[in-house]
């Protein structure tokens, strides 16, 4: 048997990827109208408004870290979850864990989307190997800390909404009509940049992650909220300035992510270093 990861739906990782490597993936919630939709589940209609999201229930957590540590014959359940600061689902996960013991360890990525994927992929691809729990919790941790998450919105009303980022912030950002950049510092979503044009703020994106990237491989995500083309362009040029990229993914920002973000949102992950086979800070247990 084997170390068992778990994530939540906030990481968007493709079924594919969740199938061959074993990952379980907790969903978060959509409430709308007194109905609650699975993210990632169940089907959720198109066009609703006063959309509002809740993280992962203590219960929920807890059953699937219970079937996940069966599953590992008792070798342990490393959890990678949504930046503590975004979501109330760290807390749940980390009260469903006490009340199972030391075998289950949960990490805080500090981001989301791919920035919570690519440390969940890299804590798989370790426990494939065989390793300890402790070697997959480590590598789950370094990756974590390694990734650097951005994001352009056309509007901030909706992270305002969502109590995402200060109401200040927001509102001076609507009154000027900026088109800002966004980055996570220590999970918490602050202003990078401000700019005047969708155009400029996409720039000024690549620009950023490039930066980022460095000259050392790289893992590379593109988010989009309904708007594959943007994403797409931002890839590409991503592609052609990084040339050291690992691993590229391009991929919606998911249901949940979407209610924060509004639509025309682009997100970009980084990854210094990849998130694919173990290096020399995880190579002994």
């Amino acid at each position: 048997m084997s170390v068992v990861v778990v994530t939540d739906s906030s990481a968007c990782l493709s079924p594919e990827l969740v199938d061959r490597l074993g990952i379980r993936v907790v969903p978060l919630h959509l409430l709308h109208d007194g109905d609650d939709y699975r993210d990632s589940v169940d089907e959720i209609p198109r066009g609703l408004s006063g959309v509002t999201t809740s993280g992962a229930s203590p219960g929920e957590l807890g059953d699937a870290y219970a079937a996940a540590l069966a599953d590992s014959g008792g070798d342990g359940v490393v959890a990678v979850h949504i930046s503590r600061q975004l979501s109330g689902t760290w807390e749940a996960a980390r009260q469903a864990a006490q009340a199972l013991g030391e075998k289950v360890r949960v990490v805080d990525s500090a981001s989301t989307g791919m920035g919570l994927g690519y440390p969940a992929l890299a804590a798989a691809r370790v426990a494939r190997a065989g390793r300890s729990l402790e070697a997959v919790y480590q590598r789950a941790v370094e990756v974590a800390a390694r990734g650097r998450t951005l994001v352009v919105v056309d509007r901030l009303d909706h992270l305002r909404r969502g109590g995402r980022i200060g109401t200040a912030a927001a509102l001076l950002g609507t009154a000027l009509a900026m088109k800002p950049v966004l980055h996570l510092v220590d999970g918490k979503l602050v202003l990078r940049e401000k700019t005047r044009t969708s155009t400029r703020a996409l720039a000024k994106l690549v620009d950023a992650a490039v930066e980022q990237a460095g000259s050392q491989p790289a893992a590379v995500a593109v988010h989009h909220a309904d708007t594959p083309e943007r994403a797409e362009e931002v890839a590409a040029q991503l592609k052609e300035r990084i040339p050291t990229v690992t691993e590229m993914v391009v991929t919606g920002i998911g249901n949940v992510l979407g209610v924060h973000v509004g639509p025309g949102a682009v997100g970009v992950v980084v990854c210094p270093g990849g998130a694919d086979a173990e290096d020399s800070s995880t190579a002994s247990d």
